[in-house]
């Protein structure tokens, strides 16, 4: 009997240990498992980085340096075994952290356009070409125009010029056009944009592109580099906030605060004959 409870002892004392060994094996190896994947998890939040950042450069959106942040590692004591559940809550939590952090720095970059500044740059002037012209079959005032903007389809554009200028006038004439504006209906017909005019109380006159101009060339304004919105949020009324500083000068140039509108390196946009009234 006593031989027995010896065998018996030293048997359950070699179980313990083997169950010892055995535990410490499964806290390493889970140790060596959430190394990797933190590991795993760095270099998907580092990547990501890298490509919003790349995309944010190649918009024009300008980089600021921030200080770099550590993402701790997760540790696990060697003499406590990590239940299930709190392993997957780590995990879970890692998760967690890297989708915030992403979606933190993709909320970052999309700040990076200054939403305070409400100005000329915001808007999207292009140059176009009338290439069919009608009357609004509802409207006796107004046009609905097919206007080439270089773009793969032409935008029809509703204008109330019928009282101004003769549709034979307009038809195959090189325009300026503002182009992200929210497309609105008018009369049951869709309007996509804006054909810009020199605007007085007795005349309207289309502002006429330089000579060398082509449909699809950007305008651009000195001192505003361009910055346009892909299209103007209507509560903001930024068209209507810059509406007051668009005009001609002395000289018949449409300025914005007294800076000319341009394609660069083909010439200004002018107006007929109006002078020091405003762009509509």
């Amino acid at each position: 009997m006593i031989n027995n409870a010896e065998v018996a002892e030293k048997r359950l004392i070699e179980l313990k240990s083997k169950v010892g060994e055995l535990k410490t094996a499964k806290i390493e190896e889970k140790i060596r498992d959430l190394t990797e994947e933190n590991k795993v998890l760095e270099s998907k939040i580092e990547s990501t980085k890298a490509e919003l950042i790349k995309l944010e450069t190649a918009n024009g959106k300008k980089q600021y340096p921030i200080p770099s942040k550590c993402i701790p590692r997760t540790v696990v004591q060697e003499s406590i075994e990590p239940s299930k559940d709190s392993l997957t809550k780590k995990t879970k939590a890692a998760d967690v952290s890297s989708d915030s952090n992403l979606s933190k720095k993709k909320e970052k970059g999309a700040g990076a356009v200054n939403d305070a500044v409400i100005d000329i740059r915001k808007l999207d002037f292009r140059i176009g070409k009338i290439i069919d012209i009608n009357k609004h079959p509802d409207a006796d005032s107004l046009y609905v125009e097919q206007v080439d903007c270089g773009e793969d389809k032409a935008r029809t554009v509703v204008s109330g010029l019928v009282k101004f200028i003769p549709m034979e006038e307009l038809k195959n004439k090189m325009v300026v056009i503002l182009c992200n504006l929210k497309p609105v209906k008018m009369r049951g017909i869709t309007s996509e944009a804006m054909v810009m005019c020199a605007s007085s109380p007795e005349k309207i006159e289309v502002l006429e592109p330089p000579a060398a101009a082509v449909p699809g060339d950007l305008v651009h304004c000195e001192g505003f580099p361009r910055e346009p919105e892909s299209v103007l949020n209507p509560k903001k009324k930024i068209f209507e906030a810059c509406a007051p500083d668009l005009m001609t000068n002395n000289d018949k140039v449409a300025c914005y605060k007294g800076s000319p509108l341009v394609v660069p390196g083909k010439g200004h946009l002018l107006a007929p004959t109006l002078k020091g009234v405003n762009i509509k």
